[in-house]
């Protein structure tokens, strides 16, 4: 084989079927053994209708050769002998119908003979009765004159040909009925054979038509889940890999469109990412520069501040702290998202990180006459896990839980131990989240849609934050909410 040839074939071998050529070499993988099957069925019908018809044109008209054979043969033997008895030409004559009829009757058993059997029988049944018929011409040309001894041996000898013309119709009896019983026995052997061979090539059509759907759907099928796993990553962020799908051409094209825009999402995604990190680097310095001052201002550094300067700088100072904050948190979370975030991971209690927590936040809910209540499980096993981020962890909810409870509410705090590790739950007494926000309420700078929180400011990175965090650490985090009912925060660890 040249090198050109070997070539084309690769070529034609890499050729992918579209869907439509799949469907239709599909159905017509289905529809050739149907076909196959009814033809089949058609030409045992057919054998059915051959052989019956020759039981009835061949076997029955044969059968009743038989009969009208005998029956004249008889006849003519009863005009025979009561013409050399009386000399009544009415009784020859009557012989001389008898005569016709069997010459006749032969002559069309003869033609209606289909095996060679058949044929010799009448052959010999045929040349018996010729010889029968010129004894009997002989002994009527002589009969008046003859004697009895002369008549007696013509007689015997009329006998013994008639006996053999019997006994052939007999034979000849024998043979028909032993070809009636073959055909049928035939036609029940061949109905037979084919109700095995159509049950067994219907089975074979069947499941030839289940594997080939089944291929041919999980073609189509296959891909598609592949695109709508692919598709579900991009929705949480994860824009690498590639899909490398063995499919038709129609759904090969939609995946590489989709690569394509993978790409594009990944190249937009990555120039937002050092978007927020460079201007979170450029906005540090100034920010923590306008603070220090600030602070300075406000302690009464290098002249007096009137009081309505102070108001002034206090505003100017939370503000500055404010927007290190979020610096802080856009920082934090480019690092996470650039894989780049150090855990310092030691085997520690989780109960000190939730009383640290506590304590900086009764302040805050005081002021809003808040309770916090915390319930710590007994035995509860030691976690592995960088105690400085799992404390942000429990700090965000926590402050989450007091921005959006109202005055006078209630916080509660609990840990408590499960088979998988430890489950820490946040639960505040706000206006609870709407069952479509659960989920994207933990992506970056998403926040509910609940007219009441958009009066309350945030940066939405906090949840974001959080499960970055304990994604890290190998747990999972979520929420409970019910609209109007409050919500609970959940985070597990593994222990």
């Amino acid at each position: 084989m040249t090198r050109e040839s070997k070539g084309a074939w690769k070529y034609v071998y890499r050729i992918r079927p579209t869907i439509f050529v799949r469907m239709v070499i599909g159905y017509l993988a289905i529809f050739i053994p149907m076909i196959a099957v009814s033809a089949y069925a058609i030409s045992q019908l057919a054998l059915f209708h051959r052989v019956t018809g020759q039981i009835l044109q061949i076997d029955n008209r044969m059968r009743d050769y038989e009969k009208k054979l005998t029956d004249s043969l008889l006849t003519q033997i009863r005009y025979e002998r009561k013409y050399f008895i009386t000399k009544d030409n009415e009784l020859r004559n009557q012989f001389l119908v008898a005569e016709r009829d069997f010459t006749n009757q032969i002559d069309e058993a003869i033609s209606v003979a289909d095996t060679p059997n058949k044929m010799e029988v009448l052959t010999r049944i045929r040349s018996c009765y010729d010889l029968y018929r010129s004894l009997f011409n002989e002994e009527q040309e002589i009969a008046d004159g003859s004697q009895n001894s002369v008549e007696d041996k013509y007689k015997e000898e009329r006998k013994e040909k008639v006996d053999e013309i019997l006994w052939e119709l007999r034979n000849l009896k024998s043979q028909i009925e032993q070809d009636t019983y073959n055909r049928i026995k035939h036609l029940g052997e061949s109905g037979a054979k084919a109700n095995v061979l159509a049950l067994a090539m219907g089975a074979g059509c069947l499941l030839s038509g289940i594997i080939i759907s089944i291929l041919i759907t999980r073609s189509i099928t296959r891909p598609l889940s592949s695109m709508r796993d692919k598709t579900r990553q991009i929705a949480q962020g994860d824009f690498d890999g590639k899909l490398n799908l063995s499919s038709p051409p129609e759904i090969r094209d939609l995946a590489q469109d989709f690569d394509l825009m993978c790409t594009k999402l990944k190249e937009t995604d990555k120039m937002k990412s050092d978007f927020f990190s460079l201007m979170a680097h450029e906005l540090r310095t100034p920010l923590t520069s306008i603070k220090e001052g600030t602070n300075l201002l406000l302690e009464g550094i290098g002249e007096e501040v009137k009081e309505r300067g102070k108001t002034v700088l206090t505003i100017m100072a939370e503000e500055s702290n404010r927007l290190i904050d979020l610096v802080n948190s856009l920082l934090d979370l480019s690092k996470m998202e650039a894989g780049m975030m150090a855990l310092n991971m030691e085997t520690s209690d989780i109960q000190p990180l939730i009383d640290i927590a506590v304590s900086g936040m009764r302040p805050l809910a005081m002021a809003k006459n808040m309770s916090i209540e915390v319930q710590i499980g007994q035995d509860l096993p030691l976690v592995k896990m960088d105690r400085e981020r799992i404390l942000q962890v429990i700090r965000n909810l926590t402050g989450n839980a007091l921005k959006f409870s109202p005055m006078g509410g209630h916080i509660a705090i609990s840990a408590r131990s499960v088979e998988e590790g430890v489950t820490v739950s946040v639960a505040d007494s706000g206006p609870g989240i709407p069952v479509q926000d659960l989920n994207a309420i933990f992506d970056k700078f998403k926040q509910t849609t609940i007219t009441s929180y958009r009066k309350i400011k945030g940066t939405g990175l906090g949840l974001a934050i959080v499960k970055r965090i304990v994604n890290a650490h190998g747990g999972r985090v979520w929420v409970e909410s019910e609209t109007g009912h409050g919500s609970i925060f959940f985070f597990l660890l593994p222990a």
